[in-house]
């Protein structure tokens, strides 16, 4: 045996020959821990190495349409996934605990095991609790294979003699590898560890499910480098008082990026959304002031979602800016172009941004809306609940188009959408069903459709009153 110390870091997993208070790889303070690392000279030992490898021309290599995508029986997580599960692919999920990962799974490898067989490993639950929570989704037993094992050299013993052609592996912080002597859960063991098992899933074409931990920040425990490499990193979302669940897809060289996948939780387990965009609207007997639905794009599937703002006088030097579900950042910038070339001053204004349902938007269509938003409360003038609005504000306060403008507008008037604000590029020929589109091509004009709206709407309202 050979013995070894060496300090990583916790951030990147890069590794140092003695301590210091700054990683040298991503800068990141104190973040070095110290390690034993154990080199073993035993073949045995030396992680999965699989058959020798062969040079293949391209031309040789053969692929069979049928084999290449796996459905999981689940349509939400098969749509982020790209279409299904690729043989010989490694998928890192991660989410918070409790939030329906390891449901998730297991739902999925009860309909795959019907058809193929599949190996569910945990190193979290015991055998009796994985079958009691199949037996209270209701779920079948029969072929589906279970180990319970931390380490990563026997797992890959039993792996290569039941030849699964699925695997997941419940989860990856509690793996370890003989080849080094560090707790489980270090830097050093999950890198290994996600190593080993990636490279026995490609070597034998199985389809292999890491499942991970998420820190206080959001983002998977462990090293950066372990999202590379895999081919597919998923993150479950979701409020703790909220029922529905959000799948996102961060990475994915099978399918789009940010691909949305949404399950309500149910006593029997994840259940698709069929209809996503109803959850997210608020249905309000009369319009209220500061709110205003926007249609977003996720993927390949345009999302209708309200977007809220609070518009309040501030009372100290220094206003508040909160922004959830949208870049903070960005929404100072949007307010100075509002101030900048419309007039509208909310310097001495608290002002509050918030998506309904959780969502979290990341795309730039949202910023005409989010506008349009901040004037309806700052001025205490709904927004009639039939009106979308979409648009990209650039900083010379023009109107810039955005992908997939008229899948949004369809699926707007699938749910009774009257009419749009939209930027002028996105207005086609093209009548979708009796929409009445306003087109704008500056700030200054779609305020000016903002406040024409919004009075003729209260005019109509005093009217009937």
């Amino acid at each position: 045996m050979k013995t070894k110390t060496t300090h990583t870091c916790q951030a990147c997993g890069a590794q140092h020959p003695k301590w210091a208070g700054q990683c040298l790889g991503c800068d990141a303070w104190n973040s070095l821990v110290e390690e034993v690392a154990t080199i073993s000279k035993n073949p045995r030992h030396q992680g999965y190495a699989g058959t020798v490898p062969v040079i293949t021309p391209m031309e040789n290599v053969t692929l069979d349409a049928g084999d290449a995508r796996l459905p999981s029986g689940i349509k939400e997580l098969d749509r982020v996934l790209g279409g299904g599960l690729v043989t010989g692919s490694a998928v890192l999920i991660g989410g918070d605990p409790g939030i329906g990962k390891s449901t998730l799974l297991l739902q999925a490898l009860a309909f795959l095991s019907q058809h193929l067989k599949v190996l569910y490993v945990t190193g979290e639950e015991s055998l009796q609790q994985v079958t009691l929570r199949a037996r209270r989704l209701g779920l079948p037993e029969n072929n589906l294979l279970l180990l319970t094992d931390t380490n990563v050299e026997r797992i890959l013993q039993c792996a290569q003699k039941e030849k699964p052609g699925v695997l997941v592996i419940d989860s990856i912080q509690t793996m370890h590898t003989d080849l080094l002597q560090s707790a489980p859960g270090a830097v050093g063991q999950v890198r290994e560890s996600a190593a080993q098992l990636v490279a026995f899933a490609k070597q034998t074409q199985t389809a292999l499910f890491l499942v991970g931990h998420v820190t206080k920040e959001g983002t998977l425990a462990g090293p950066r480098v372990l999202e590379h490499m895999v081919d597919c990193v998923l993150y479950f979302e979701g409020e703790q008082d909220s029922r529905y669940r959000v799948i996102r897809a961060v990475k994915n060289r099978f399918g789009a990026v940010n691909e949305l996948g949404i399950f309500a939780m149910t006593d029997k387990g994840l259940k698709e959304v069929s209809n996503p965009s109803a959850i997210f609207l608020s249905r309000y007997e009369q319009p209220v002031a500061g709110s205003v639905v926007m249609a977003t794009r996720e993927g390949s599937r345009p999302l209708l979602v309200e977007v809220q703002a609070l518009v309040d006088q501030s009372h100290s030097g220094n206003p508040r800016r909160v922004s959830v579900g949208l870049d903070g950042q960005r929404l100072n910038m949007l307010l100075a172009v509002l101030h900048r070339h419309s007039g509208i001053i909310t310097y001495d204004q608290d002002v509050f941004i918030n998506v309904v349902g959780g969502v979290r938007i990341t795309e730039t269509g949202a910023d005409l809306a989010l506008l349009s938003a901040v004037i309806s409360s700052l001025r205490n003038r709904p927004i009639p609940a039939d009106v979308l609005i979409f648009g990209e504000v650039g900083l010379a306060g023009e109107i810039r188009p955005v992908q997939g403008g008229q899948e949004r507008l369809r699926e707007a008037a699938k749910h009774g959408f009257k009419r749009a604000i939209v930027p002028s590029a996105n207005v086609s020929k093209e009548k979708i069903g009796d929409m009445i589109i306003l087109p704008v091509s500056s700030l200054t004009q779609a305020v000016n459709e903002i406040q024409n709206i919004s009075l003729h709407s209260r005019v109509l309202e005093n009217t009937v009153l």
